[in-house]
Protein backbone atom coordinates (compact mmCIF):
# COMPACT_ATOMS: atom_id res chain seq x y z
CA UNK A 1 0.00 0.00 0.00
CA UNK A 2 1.36 3.43 -0.95
CA UNK A 3 0.55 6.06 1.63
CA UNK A 4 0.11 9.76 0.85
CA UNK A 5 0.61 12.39 3.54
CA UNK A 6 -1.80 15.27 2.97
CA UNK A 7 -0.10 18.07 4.90
CA UNK A 8 -2.59 20.69 6.07
CA UNK A 9 -1.34 24.02 7.40
CA UNK A 10 -3.96 26.23 9.03
CA UNK A 11 -5.63 28.46 6.42
CA UNK A 12 -5.39 25.91 3.58
CA UNK A 13 -7.94 25.92 0.76
CA UNK A 14 -10.38 23.06 1.25
CA UNK A 15 -10.97 22.50 -2.47
CA UNK A 16 -7.24 22.05 -3.06
CA UNK A 17 -7.01 19.45 -0.29
CA UNK A 18 -10.20 17.63 -1.27
CA UNK A 19 -8.94 16.64 -4.72
CA UNK A 20 -6.21 14.56 -3.11
CA UNK A 21 -8.62 12.86 -0.71
CA UNK A 22 -11.04 12.10 -3.55
CA UNK A 23 -8.57 10.87 -6.18
CA UNK A 24 -6.57 8.74 -3.74
CA UNK A 25 -9.80 7.53 -2.13
CA UNK A 26 -11.38 6.61 -5.47
CA UNK A 27 -8.25 4.66 -6.32
CA UNK A 28 -8.36 2.81 -3.02
CA UNK A 29 -11.98 1.74 -3.53
CA UNK A 30 -12.42 1.57 -7.31
CA UNK A 31 -8.91 1.68 -8.84
CA UNK A 32 -6.06 -0.72 -8.18
CA UNK A 33 -6.53 -0.38 -4.41
CA UNK A 34 -2.88 0.37 -3.70
CA UNK A 35 -3.13 3.88 -2.21
CA UNK A 36 -4.36 5.48 0.95
CA UNK A 37 -4.22 9.00 2.30
CA UNK A 38 -3.61 10.32 5.81
CA UNK A 39 -4.37 13.91 6.77
CA UNK A 40 -1.58 15.48 8.83
CA UNK A 41 -2.29 18.89 10.32
CA UNK A 42 -0.14 21.58 11.83
CA UNK A 43 -2.78 21.81 14.59
CA UNK A 44 -5.37 19.49 16.15
CA UNK A 45 -8.13 21.60 14.61
CA UNK A 46 -7.66 23.60 11.43
CA UNK A 47 -9.65 26.42 9.91
CA UNK A 48 -9.63 26.57 6.12
CA UNK A 49 -9.40 29.75 4.10
CA UNK A 50 -13.18 30.15 4.05
CA UNK A 51 -13.74 29.14 7.71
CA UNK A 52 -14.45 25.46 7.10
CA UNK A 53 -13.15 23.55 10.16
CA UNK A 54 -11.17 20.31 9.74
CA UNK A 55 -9.84 17.82 12.29
CA UNK A 56 -6.85 15.97 10.78
CA UNK A 57 -6.13 12.34 11.52
CA UNK A 58 -2.81 13.25 13.14
CA UNK A 59 -0.65 16.27 13.86
CA UNK A 60 2.77 16.83 12.33
CA UNK A 61 4.58 16.08 15.61
CA UNK A 62 3.23 12.52 15.47
CA UNK A 63 3.93 11.94 11.76
CA UNK A 64 6.98 10.02 10.51
CA UNK A 65 8.11 10.64 6.92
CA UNK A 66 9.27 7.01 6.76
CA UNK A 67 5.63 5.90 6.93
CA UNK A 68 4.72 7.71 3.70
CA UNK A 69 5.47 7.37 -0.01
CA UNK A 70 4.39 10.87 -1.07
CA UNK A 71 3.57 14.33 0.23
CA UNK A 72 0.62 16.41 -0.98
CA UNK A 73 0.33 20.08 -0.08
CA UNK A 74 -2.57 22.41 -0.93
CA UNK A 75 -2.22 26.18 -1.00
CA UNK A 76 -4.04 28.69 1.16
CA UNK A 77 -4.55 32.37 1.88
CA UNK A 78 -2.27 34.72 3.75
CA UNK A 79 -5.33 36.38 5.35
CA UNK A 80 -6.30 33.00 6.83
CA UNK A 81 -2.86 32.44 8.37
CA UNK A 82 -1.61 29.92 5.81
CA UNK A 83 1.99 31.15 5.75
CA UNK A 84 2.24 31.36 9.54
CA UNK A 85 1.86 27.58 9.68
CA UNK A 86 3.29 26.63 6.27
CA UNK A 87 6.57 28.43 7.02
CA UNK A 88 7.04 26.96 10.51
CA UNK A 89 10.42 25.29 10.90
CA UNK A 90 8.88 21.88 11.74
CA UNK A 91 6.86 22.03 8.50
CA UNK A 92 9.91 23.01 6.44
CA UNK A 93 11.99 20.23 8.04
CA UNK A 94 9.20 17.75 7.27
CA UNK A 95 9.22 18.82 3.60
CA UNK A 96 13.03 18.59 3.45
CA UNK A 97 12.91 15.01 4.73
CA UNK A 98 10.51 13.95 1.95
CA UNK A 99 12.92 15.45 -0.59
CA UNK A 100 15.96 13.88 1.11
CA UNK A 101 14.30 10.47 0.73
CA UNK A 102 13.41 11.16 -2.93
CA UNK A 103 9.68 10.81 -2.36
CA UNK A 104 7.06 12.37 -4.61
CA UNK A 105 5.97 15.85 -3.53
CA UNK A 106 2.86 17.40 -5.10
CA UNK A 107 1.66 20.94 -4.43
CA UNK A 108 -1.17 23.07 -5.75
CA UNK A 109 -0.97 26.83 -6.27
CA UNK A 110 0.84 28.57 -3.38
CA UNK A 111 1.52 25.18 -1.82
CA UNK A 112 4.78 25.55 -3.77
CA UNK A 113 5.90 28.44 -1.56
CA UNK A 114 6.61 26.31 1.54
CA UNK A 115 8.56 23.99 -0.78
CA UNK A 116 10.57 26.99 -1.92
CA UNK A 117 10.99 28.28 1.63
CA UNK A 118 12.32 24.86 2.68
CA UNK A 119 15.09 25.17 0.08
CA UNK A 120 14.19 22.09 -1.97
CA UNK A 121 13.39 24.11 -5.10
CA UNK A 122 16.85 25.74 -5.37
CA UNK A 123 17.69 25.64 -9.08
CA UNK A 124 14.65 23.46 -9.82
CA UNK A 125 11.81 24.16 -12.26
CA UNK A 126 8.55 25.06 -10.54
CA UNK A 127 5.53 27.33 -10.61
CA UNK A 128 2.97 28.81 -8.24
CA UNK A 129 -0.01 31.18 -8.33
CA UNK A 130 0.22 33.04 -11.64
CA UNK A 131 -2.25 35.94 -11.35
CA UNK A 132 -2.30 39.20 -9.33
CA UNK A 133 0.83 40.67 -10.97
CA UNK A 134 2.62 37.34 -10.53
CA UNK A 135 3.49 38.33 -6.94
CA UNK A 136 3.66 34.72 -5.75
CA UNK A 137 5.76 33.60 -8.73
CA UNK A 138 8.22 36.42 -7.98
CA UNK A 139 8.37 35.28 -4.36
CA UNK A 140 9.09 31.70 -5.48
CA UNK A 141 11.84 32.90 -7.83
CA UNK A 142 13.39 34.84 -4.93
CA UNK A 143 13.56 31.52 -3.06
CA UNK A 144 15.78 30.10 -5.80
CA UNK A 145 13.28 28.30 -8.02
CA UNK A 146 13.44 28.52 -11.80
CA UNK A 147 9.82 29.66 -12.27
CA UNK A 148 8.06 28.54 -15.44
CA UNK A 149 5.36 31.24 -15.48
CA UNK A 150 2.97 30.07 -18.20
CA UNK A 151 2.95 26.32 -17.62
CA UNK A 152 -0.02 25.12 -15.55
CA UNK A 153 1.80 22.13 -14.04
CA UNK A 154 5.57 21.84 -13.76
CA UNK A 155 7.22 18.52 -12.95
CA UNK A 156 10.88 18.46 -11.96
CA UNK A 157 11.87 14.88 -11.13
CA UNK A 158 9.89 14.04 -7.96
CA UNK A 159 8.33 17.49 -7.44
CA UNK A 160 5.00 18.57 -8.93
CA UNK A 161 3.91 22.23 -8.71
CA UNK A 162 1.00 24.09 -10.29
CA UNK A 163 -0.12 27.64 -10.91
CA UNK A 164 -3.65 28.04 -9.53
CA UNK A 165 -6.67 26.18 -8.09
CA UNK A 166 -7.93 25.23 -11.56
CA UNK A 167 -5.09 22.70 -11.78
CA UNK A 168 -6.09 20.86 -8.60
CA UNK A 169 -7.56 17.68 -10.10
CA UNK A 170 -4.77 17.45 -12.69
CA UNK A 171 -2.16 17.59 -9.92
CA UNK A 172 -3.96 14.88 -7.94
CA UNK A 173 -4.16 12.65 -11.01
CA UNK A 174 -0.47 13.30 -11.77
CA UNK A 175 0.34 12.23 -8.22
CA UNK A 176 -1.77 9.08 -8.60
CA UNK A 177 -0.05 8.22 -11.87
CA UNK A 178 3.37 8.61 -10.23
CA UNK A 179 2.30 6.14 -7.52
CA UNK A 180 0.49 3.64 -9.75
CA UNK A 181 0.36 3.77 -13.57
CA UNK A 182 -1.11 5.72 -16.48
CA UNK A 183 -3.52 2.85 -17.21
CA UNK A 184 -4.80 2.79 -13.63
CA UNK A 185 -5.07 6.58 -13.47
CA UNK A 186 -7.07 6.66 -16.71
CA UNK A 187 -9.36 4.00 -15.23
CA UNK A 188 -9.98 6.17 -12.14
CA UNK A 189 -10.48 9.25 -14.35
CA UNK A 190 -13.14 7.38 -16.35
CA UNK A 191 -14.93 6.28 -13.18
CA UNK A 192 -14.89 9.87 -11.93
CA UNK A 193 -16.16 11.21 -15.28
CA UNK A 194 -12.98 12.96 -16.39
CA UNK A 195 -12.49 10.64 -19.39
CA UNK A 196 -15.19 9.30 -21.68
Amino acid sequence: MKKVCLLLPNGFEAVEASVFTDVIGWNKEEGDGTTELVTVGTRKELKCTWNFTVIPEMVIDDADVNDFDALALPGGFEQAGFYEDAYREDVLAFIREFEKQGKVIASICVGALPLGKSGILQGRNATTYNLNNQLRQKQLAAMGANVIPDQSIVIDNNIITSYNPSTAFDVAFTLLESLTSRENTDHVKRLMGFLV
